[in-house]
């Protein structure tokens, strides 16, 4: 498909006025563990009565390691590996990301190494293989699978991020469950979960992890959550016969540490990058509230949104442009289906995938979002701006805002500048810092 500016829809938007700006800051509680001190953190916790003892010498010790952005992923997975081989067992990791990499080994450990994470950094083997071994079936009839070579380990650490999900709802989400079913399951495994929609992961996580602990060597968790500023929080390492029972309590913590868009509602939202290193649709909809399913709710009350850069640790997995009004050329091109689509046909939320209205700049994609607004004043029109959906303490908001930020109107949210115009390169690629 091509798109180029300067045609009848370069004509249609040059006369849509974009508001002034101003920098705004967004002040969150922020507990928080440092780089530094994670070794220790990790270090105590997977010291802990029962939990220790777990790991005995000589063991070949399976740690998982995902595709997500989790903040410090490497200092913590190498404080892992360092903690294991204290005990005199052998540690390896495995990516444990579904289908995500392209579905393939290569592409999983590429996605390691965009991380940090290589066997030179860790100091042990990375095993990655799609390869799995059926551990059974669900009490609800779904196949359970999982990598073969953490299966044929003496024992496995699921190292995970406990966070809301972005697409539904319930007691587990993103956390110890999805990793053991999802991560470690590969292709298979995620594609069982997924495969009755939705509506219904809520309960296939919970009944195939059962089967996971159960067949499977796990021998614990070590979970993180993070704070508002997508900073290490807590560290807490979880005995196995614990993961069930402990695993919604931690959600609770997640949930009440994640951040948002405090004014609440917008006509427009810019999201200046999105990627897989963000969120597993591009964007975390509890922040956007760009949902790709009815399963799940919050975030930003918002009528257009845009995007206008895919990062490029996404390796080309746009997975999440759906969810946008409109998207840049620059995203469109950078889409390498072979790394996008095998996601979708796993967790077969089509909506993700979707090619939305394309626009050949930011400025026009950006001006589309403002056009195109049903029952809005033009003149005064609420847009707000930010980097991705996991760094959000500072954004940029439309001079409509202005007056009510000074006020106080929104507890938490104070304004950096003045409103000035947004400014654009030759290219109309958007240039403003926030």
């Amino acid at each position: 498909m091509e798109v180029k500016k300067g045609g009848v829809v370069s004509a249609l938007l040059a006369g849509v006025p974009i508001p002034k700006m101003f920098k705004a800051k967004q002040i969150f509680p922020r507990p928080c563990i440092t780089a530094q001190d994670i070794p220790a953190a990790v270090k105590a916790e997977m010291s802990k009565d029962r939990v220790a003892d777990l790991i005995k010498p000589g063991m070949n010790i399976a740690i998982t390691s995902g595709s997500r952005g989790i903040a410090n992923i490497d200092i913590i997975t190498k404080a892992i590996v360092d903690f294991v081989k204290t005990k005199g067992a052998k540690p390896f990791i495995v990516p444990a990301m579904g289908s995500h990499g392209g579905a393939t080994a290569e592409g999983q450990t590429e996605i390691l190494a965009s991380y940090n994470i290589t066997e030179e950094t860790m100091g042990c083997p990375i095993h990655s293989n799609m390869a799995t071994v059926k551990l059974g079936t669900s009490e609800l009839g779904k196949p359970v699978y999982m990598d073969k070579n953490a299966y044929e380990s003496d024992g496995i650490i699921v190292a995970c991020r406990v966070k809301p999900h972005n697409a539904f709802r319930g007691p587990y989400e993103s956390g110890f469950c999805k990793m053991m079913v999802v991560g470690l399951g590969k292709q298979p495994g995620a594609e069982s979960v997924h495969s009755d929609g939705m509506g219904v992961i809520a309960e296939n996580l919970p009944a195939n992890a059962k089967v996971c602990l159960a067949k499977g060597p796990i021998l614990m968790g070590l979970a993180t959550i993070e704070n508002a500023y997508d900073e290490t929080a807590k560290i807490v390492a979880v005995h196995r016969d614990d993961i069930l029972a402990q695993e919604p309590g931690l959600l609770k913590e997640a949930f009440a540490n994640m951040p948002k868009l405090l004014m609440a509602e917008s006509d427009v939202l810019i999201v200046d990058e999105i990627g897989k290193n963000y969120s597993g649709t591009g964007v975390d909809p509890n922040i956007t509230g760009t949902f790709s399913t009815e399963f799940a709710h919050g975030g930003l009350k918002v009528q257009r949104t845009c995007f206008l850069n895919l990062s490029e640790k996404s390796h080309g997995n746009a997975l999440g442009i759906g969810l946008a009004s409109s998207i840049t050329k620059k995203i469109f091109d950078a889409i390498d289906p072979a790394a996008m689509y095998p996601n979708i046909v796993t967790n077969t939320v089509i909506k993700s995938g979707i090619i939305p209205i394309v626009m050949s700049t930011d400025k026009e994609s950006i001006q589309f979002c403002i056009r195109s607004l049903n029952g809005v004043d033009k003149e005064h029109v609420r847009v707000v701006r930010i980097h991705n959906s996991l760094h959000i303490g500072d954004i940029m908001m439309s001079e409509e805002y202005y007056r009510d930020v000074l006020a106080g109107k929104y507890q938490g949210l104070t304004a950096e500048s003045e409103p000035e115009a947004l400014c654009f390169d030759s290219e109309d690629n958007l240039i403003t810092a926030f």
